[in-house]
């Protein structure tokens, strides 16, 4: 697909910071192909789009490319001006709840993480993600699907941070056998889990089918810690997935946390436990 074919991503309605980041970027491309007298159509050629998305673009309708604004930049003589805005444009590419989501991550010191359904999204390779939102019912129309991934992948960016955040991940057994998107996106996936948990500060457990007790059955936990000694953390079975930050709350899924843990088997066995199931795959 050519770049004048592919569509731009619309902004979410309710996110109102992203509704004015785009606005404001339409204005200022207005405004500068206005300035220089150039018309819609010609600039349109220059860039290598359609004059309908140059129009979406600047009436606040369509998120920008990060190489739409590279070239505007350099059509419209702006002196890098346009291309600046290329930080903010790529947030407003991801959902209202997966960019806040991401803030905290990025803020967090120590996080502790545990999905009983599927492998975490940190932790998802890009054919993975891809597999799961395939199957989501509903289905997620192509850009809804292209968006998300796009915001999941650009998450793990927290493994980059220096210094990392110390991250704790407790993955089920199952999710590491089900060959959910085919045997070869598991092998990757598997391959790509035994690279992760040799990375500094980061802990991967795996609890085992066959473990009599299990303190997770309630759903999944997250438990993100920062610099001051804040905290919050969420759980299907507190406050009904909310996050919270009070005390009580978080000391609940602290006790929970740490019992799975203590279940499931140490990072040196796990390890060796994906080991075995990529030898199997």
């Amino acid at each position: 697909m050519s770049e004048e074919e592919e569509p731009g991503w619309e902004v979410e309605p309710d996110d109102e910071w992203g509704v004015a980041v785009i606005a404001t970027v339409g204005r200022q491309l207005r405004l500068r192909r206005e300035a220089l007298g150039m018309r819609a159509a010609e600039f349109a050629r220059a860039v290598g789009y359609s004059e309908d998305m140059v129009y979406k673009i600047e009436s606040g309708k369509r998120i920008p490319r990060p190489e739409y604004l590279d070239k505007a930049d350099k059509v419209l003589d702006a002196g890098g001006l346009l291309s600046a805005m290329k930080e903010d444009v790529e947030k407003v590419r991801y959902p209202k709840k997966v960019r806040a989501l991401a803030e905290r991550e990025a803020k967090a010191v120590e996080i502790k993480l545990y999905d009983p359904l599927n492998i975490h999204g940190l932790l998802q390779t890009p054919e993975y993600a891809r597999a799961l939102l395939l199957m989501r019912r509903p289905a997620y129309s192509s850009e809804e699907v292209e968006r998300f991934l796009s915001a999941r992948m650009a998450r793990k960016s927290i493994f980059e941070r220096d210094p990392a955040p110390e991250i704790s991940f407790v993955l089920e057994e199952w999710t590491l056998r089900r060959p959910l998107g085919g045997r070869e996106v598991l092998r990757r996936q598997l391959e790509h889990l035994a690279m992760a948990g040799q990375l500094r500060g980061v802990e991967l457990q795996v609890m085992p089918m066959d473990c009599e007790e299990h303190a997770g059955l309630a759903g999944g936990i997250e438990v993100l810690k920062f610099a001051d000694g804040s905290a919050v953390g969420r759980s299907p079975a507190v406050v009904n997935g909310r996050p919270v930050e009070e005390p009580r709350h978080l000391r609940i899924l602290e006790l929970r946390y740490g019992s799975i843990r203590a279940q499931a088997l140490t990072p040196r066995e796990s390890t060796t436990f994906i080991e075995h199931l990529l030898g199997a795959t």
